[in-house]
């Protein structure tokens, strides 16, 4: 197998306050499905996460996703954060595996793990 590409899918409780928490942090939605919508996507970038209302996957505090998320700079991606009051769980940390990494939770309890290389270049190595 070669994989082309990977998609998260997140479960979420209420499709529209999840396409708006993807905008306050900097996202844009890419689509909606359904009359009214149960399933869309938000887009960074060249990446996508896939929504689904009451659905696949899991969601809680403790059961919902983590993602690690890769960044030009975490420290703008905290201060929009912190603008549009989203729950910031741990704050911009230079990590000792080489990266500078947050955490920002989603309602419904997913994590996402916002991080940038602290090499020069911003690469990403591999972190725990």
């Amino acid at each position: 197998m070669k994989a082309q590409g990977i998609t998260p899918i997140l479960n979420v409780s209420d499709l529209p306050a999840s396409l708006a928490w993807f905008d306050h942090l900097g996202w844009r939605t890419l689509w909606s499905y359904g009359e009214p919508p149960t399933f869309g996507a938000v887009g960074s970038g060249a990446c996508e996460i896939f929504l689904c209302l009451d659905g696949q996957g899991g969601r809680g505090e403790g059961l919902g996703a983590w993602m690690s998320i890769w960044v030009t700079d975490v420290d703008e991606v905290h201060r929009r954060c912190q603008e549009q009051g989203l729950e910031v769980t741990w704050p911009p940390t230079d990590e000792p595996w080489g990266v500078r990494e947050m955490h920002v939770r989603h309602p419904d309890g997913h994590v996402l793990r916002i991080s940038h290389g602290l090499e020069s270049d911003h690469d990403h190595p591999h972190p725990h």
